[in-house]
């Protein structure tokens, strides 16, 4: 899959109440605004995006962020060790 048909949904780009704490504790971030964080690391021109099964998977330094392919819901995100 290309990378394009993601970032051609970039404004469909959500999580859930649940997905915002975690993705917020993972990624020790100080922002409230975590899905415009998220969407700004998908954005970014050296962002790695691949698809595997059903999730979109989006890889920059050392972030790796989990995006559902169908409904566009960031699942997780966390630190690459």
């Amino acid at each position: 899959m290309n990378r394009e048909l993601l970032l051609s949904n970039i404004d469909r780009i959500h999580t859930t109440e649940m997905g915002l704490a975690r993705i917020k504790k993972n990624l020790k971030l100080n922002t409230n605004d975590v899905v415009e964080y998220c969407k700004n690391k998908v954005l970014d021109k050296n962002c790695s995006i691949y698809k595997k099964g059903k999730n979109w998977y989006c890889e920059i330094g050392d972030i790796k962020i989990t995006i559902n392919s169908y409904s566009y819901t960031i699942i997780t995100a966390h630190l690459i060790k």
